[in-house]
């Protein structure tokens, strides 16, 4: 929504204010232009990236446009799941909760945490570090070393769309500039025409130039910056899963280790602990019974 309204706003007042100082807005639709600028830009993103970045990157515009990052009852669902896996590791039998992570879609216990079972990644995440929990010889700063580094890979992963869409931000402006040169040449092709015509040519090149700055300040530029804002944001359950499970490894209690994990959780969305005791605990205490 916050997308949509700021271009709203920024497109309106641009083209409002166009009109009002006598401007034709007719004029500024010249689709031979938009095809130059956005084919040539079209055709860089595919020599640039592989194929599969263009799905990724529709993904991460929707994603971006609909602000799509965790909120503060998805972190209380992962401080609840975390919860459980703690005290099951704490208090059961290694085989119980290997079941678990083996097969978390047929668990009962992850099974109470489905928007965690959607998330494949974060899903993956958790069971692999808590399989290495359960085999017991990996030293602390050892899984912490290897949490880092898969922790880096995810992230460059999700922000590849933000840098992609950056680049052709950059490469705009001067996309812009060579459909006007073209348009330009096509005018002084026409050199011995009226003036009427000759004009409506030039005004037609200019918009080419006009199109790549706009379209890269106001559009892709904000959005890669929102693409990167938006995935990082999503990059957070990993860090509250990290700095949970370090926590138990090194010797917390299940309700301390938890507690490591909420203090990376931004004020703004964090929960408070008596949220995290009535909704994530109590659901570990329910499942538990």
């Amino acid at each position: 929504m916050a997308v949509i309204l700021g271009l709203v706003i920024g497109i309106g007042s641009m083209f409002g204010g166009f009109m009002a100082m006598g401007g034709h807005i007719e004029v500024i639709w010249q689709p031979f232009e938009f095809l130059i600028i956005f084919g040539l830009a079209a055709g860089i993103f595919i020599v640039a990236n592989p194929l599969a970045m263009a799905k990724q990157t529709l993904g991460a515009i929707m994603d971006a446009s609909t602000g799509k990052s965790p909120k503060r009852k998805d972190f209380l669902e992962l401080l609840g799941l975390l919860f459980a896996l703690m005290r099951d590791l704490k208090a059961k039998p290694r085989n119980e909760v290997e079941a678990h992570v083996d097969n978390p879609e047929e668990s009962e216990l992850f099974k109470q945490f489905p928007n965690i079972l959607k998330d494949k990644l974060l899903l993956n995440f958790i069971c692999d570090y808590v399989r290495l929990i359960l085999i017991g010889n990996a030293r602390g700063f050892e899984i912490e070393a290897l949490m880092d580094q898969e922790i880096n890979t995810i992230r460059k992963e999700k922000l590849k769309p933000a840098l992609a869409l950056g680049e052709i931000a950059d490469a705009l402006p001067a996309i812009g500039i060579v459909a006007a040169v073209l348009g330009i040449v096509k005018a002084m092709g026409a050199i011995d025409q009226s003036p009427e015509i000759l004009g409506g040519l030039i005004a037609a090149a200019l918009v080419g130039t006009f199109i790549g700055i706009l379209s890269s300040y106001a559009f892709f530029s904000p959005m890669s910056s929102k693409i990167k804002t938006i995935r990082e944001k999503q990059m957070k359950p990993f860090l509250i899963t990290k700095q949970a499970l370090l926590a138990y490894i090194n010797g917390a209690m299940p309700q301390i280790a938890l507690e490591h994990g909420r203090k990376t959780i931004a004020s703004g969305y964090r929960p408070t602990i008596d949220e995290v005791e009535q909704e994530a605990l109590g659901g570990g205490d329910k499942q538990a019974a």
